[in-house]
Order: C-alpha cells, then structure tokens, then sequence
C-alpha cells in the first residue's frame, strides 16, 4: 500500500516524574518529550522521540529534535508517496546522527500504517510473542537502605528483573549489599559509560556476585575498548549506547565486545534499523533486550511492540506507566501483570488510545507542518 503524510503535527510536553531518576549522567525529575503525529487518509500514527532534555547519553536532546524535525526530517517525508513505512529511512538517511529524532517520526510512520491496514503494530514488525517478560531500571539513590527498599517494592510488584545503576564511588560495595539482600534474584548493573578500561579490575570485582550483565560499561563511542574488557571478565557485556545501528552490532559481535545487545528504538532510528539490529544479533546467537529512556505511554507502547519480536528473550525496561507517571497520556495505562509480563495489545496500531485532553494540558509547544 502507499501512503501520503498529509500533515505532521509536533508537541512538546512537559511530564514529572513520581520519583527522581539518576544515573552517572545526572538526575532527572521531569521529561521534556517530543511527540509525532503524523496524519493520513483521516487517520493518525504516533511517534515520540526518546532524547532527553540534555545532550548527555548521546548528542541529541529535546530542542536540538525539535529543530531537526521541523527543519530537515519532516520536509523529506511530508507530502511524499512513500510505497510504505520501510521508505521512510531511506530519505532519512543522509541526515547525520540525530537517530531518535528521526526514529520518532520514523516509528509514527510504522504505527500510521499498522492503523491502515488494521493490524497491531507488533504483528506488522514481524513479532510473534503475546506476552512479554519485564524488567525494571533503577536509578542511583539516596542510600543503600533506600536501595533495598526500592528491589523489594519492585519484586513484589513481580518484576522478572531488576537493574541497578552504576558509577565509581556507587558500585562494588552497593551490588555487593543487594547480592546480600537478594541472593537469587535475576540482577544486572548498568554504567552508562562511567568507567574507563584502566577500571577493569574495579569491574571484575562484580564476577562476585553473578550478574546477568554489565552494561555499557566503557565509553558510549567505544567498541574496541569493550572487547579488550570482555576479555578479562566473566560477567557478559551488554552494549547500548555503541550501538546506533546493524553494522555497529556487527562490528561488535565480530570483536566479542559483548555477548548482548541492548536496543532501543530511538537509539537506532527506528522500526527498520531495530529489527536489522535484531537479525544481527540472532543470526550471531546473541540475545537482545528493550532498553528504556523514561518514555511516556507513547514511546513505551512502541517498546512493548518491539519487544515481541523472537531475539527479545531477556526482561526488558518496559515496565508499568505508573513507576514513572502519576497519570499517562494513553488509556489504558500499560500495566505489568502479577508474574511480571504485559500482555501485548491486539487493537490496530500501538494498541492504546490517546488522553487527548491530559495531552493537551500537558502540552508546552506546538507546531503543524502540512
């Protein structure tokens, strides 16, 4: 089918989060988010773009997508004849970097589709799972006691898995008191790219306490330097921030820089780019998860779709609407079942309505392109 973007609608909101989140980057206590609209044949698709408010976890951040939509992406797919949502890349393409505010208007343009042909967008990537695993993410706090009590909320709350954040000064001696704590639970630890390779053996002081993963542990450009370290470790590498594409997961899957792969949507670009990154990683054996970026039910509604795809066999960050919002801008809300899983919407698209007058409240700035 073709499809002709007649408009592109892009909103800035401003949401709070319910609890601080703080990584080695900073802390964050509210988001900045650009959502994208974009219309067709009196049907709507939506995208948001996961870049924070800061040029901190890569280059982007909320005023520098603004500009790149308005400005450079949004001219190249509006008014086109796209044959389908695979075409939107393409023109994308020759825009350097600026990957998640291109994979905003990129994943509206999947979720468009999907509205047209009547299909649920996780069926139309290619997924096959109904139901899928959950993790958490939980950023640095206050004290280890906190710590504690935040891993024993989220378990009872089911969660399959649960991350930990990490920076020098934070790292040992807290995972050290959660193993203490939890001796059997599914955990993992996440650097951001604090440490350095000098740090390898602060770094494998953590094969102690039998990790899932570490991830990101080195520089967020580096891939080299990440398979020198994998080397001297017994915990697996998880990458994230390195990956920005399917030749980079192959480059770092050839050098054994890690044995799995984080993806995220907007990271990567988009719908097309995350499924070759996908094929990469599975053809190599190497398993994959979806990592989050405090998205609003929008951006997690696309996470939930991905993670249906058959190499998503490790818990991701796709947890409940309401660890981070008092109330979210789609209904229902997405919520984690007992045994920590979301069951994976059927309706066409994304699966969720939107608040369309909760949006609005919310809305900071707004502009339409047609």
């Amino acid at each position: 089918m073709g499809i002709r973007i007649e408009r592109i609608i892009l909103r800035q909101i401003r949401m709070p989060l319910v609890h601080f989140f703080e990584t080695s980057f900073g802390r964050t206590t509210e988001r900045q988010i650009v959502l994208v609209e974009v219309a067709a044949e009196g049907v709507s698709g939506w995208g948001e773009v996961t870049a924070g408010e800061n040029p901190f976890y890569n280059e982007e951040w909320t005023d520098s997508a603004w500009l790149i939509l308005r400005n450079y992406a949004a001219p190249r797919v509006l008014g086109r004849e796209l044959e389908n949502a695979c075409a939107v890349a393409p023109l994308l393409s020759h825009i350097r970097g600026h990957r998640m505010a291109c994979g905003g208007l990129e994943a509206a343009v999947w979720d468009l589709e999907a509205r047209l042909l009547g299909l649920p967008l996780w069926r139309h990537i290619g997924g096959v799972r109904r139901e899928i695993p959950c993790g958490v993410s939980i950023g640095i706090q206050e004290s280890v006691p906190a710590l504690l009590e935040r891993i024993e909320r989220e378990l009872a709350a089911g969660y399959q898995r649960i991350k930990i954040k990490i920076k020098p000064g934070w790292d040992v001696d807290v995972v050290r008191e959660v193993r203490r704590a939890f001796p059997q639970i599914r955990l993992m630890v996440d650097a951001n790219s604090a440490y350095r390779l000098s740090d390898a053996d602060r770094l494998r002081a953590l094969d102690d306490f039998y990790l899932m993963m570490i991830e990101q542990p080195l520089s967020h450009d580096d891939i080299i330097d990440h398979a020198e370290l994998q080397s001297k470790l017994l915990t697996p590498i998880c990458l994230d921030e390195c990956i920005r594409s399917a030749r980079h997961a192959e480059q770092a899957i050839r050098l054994r820089a890690g044995k799995i792969i984080n993806v995220k949507l907007g990271r990567v670009g988009g719908f097309a780019e995350a499924r070759l990154v996908h094929n990469a990683a599975q053809a190599a054996g190497v398993p994959v998860w979806c990592g989050g970026m405090l998205e609003s039910g929008i951006g997690r509604a696309h996470n939930v779709a991905l993670s249906t795809l058959p190499n998503f066999i490790l818990p991701g960050d796709v947890s409940a609407s309401k660890r981070y919002w008092a109330r979210d801008i789609i209904e229902p809300p997405i919520e984690v079942t007992p045994r920590g899983t979301i069951i994976v919407p059927d309706g066409p698209g994304f699966g969720y309505a939107i608040d369309m007058d909760y949006l609005r409240s919310i809305t900071v700035r707004e502009e339409v392109l047609a």
